[in-house]
């Protein structure tokens, strides 16, 4: 087992991915190196950065991936909502993925915030 599948940030982030993943098989094909690329790319970036940081040595390093996790994160926040407006999301699967997405970032930023004040600890300790 990885060190990052033993955090809930990192197993909600994995769920959300797949079920991106799902959703996207039905976006147009038109898509497909458009949205549905974007969509995908941001999804799976969010637990590949949590569990690529806590491969890291030093809280700092592993603070500056969980950031571009919250980054991704908020990336595919907008292109879900960009996409549920076009219509290509339907009521039942926006639902699942809200869910899964709210809860994934607010795991992920009791992490995020967890790790950062561990980095300030050491930082300090450090000068």
């Amino acid at each position: 087992m990885l060190p990052c599948e033993r955090l809930r940030a990192w197993e909600l982030a994995d769920r959300l991915a797949h079920a991106v993943y799902d959703a996207t098989t039905h976006w147009p094909k038109t898509e497909i190196y458009g949205l549905i690329r974007q969509a995908r790319r941001s999804a799976f970036s969010v637990p590949a950065n949590i569990c690529e940081g806590s491969a890291k040595h030093g809280s700092r390093e592993y603070a500056r991936y969980l950031d571009i996790s919250v980054g991704s994160l908020a990336e595919l926040t907008y292109t879900l909502r960009f996409a549920r407006t076009r219509g290509w999301i339907d009521q039942q699967t926006w639902d699942g993925i809200e869910v899964l997405r709210e809860a994934a970032a607010r795991a992920l930023w009791v992490l995020y915030r967890s790790i950062r004040r561990a980095s300030r600890r050491s930082f300090r300790g450090a000068v």
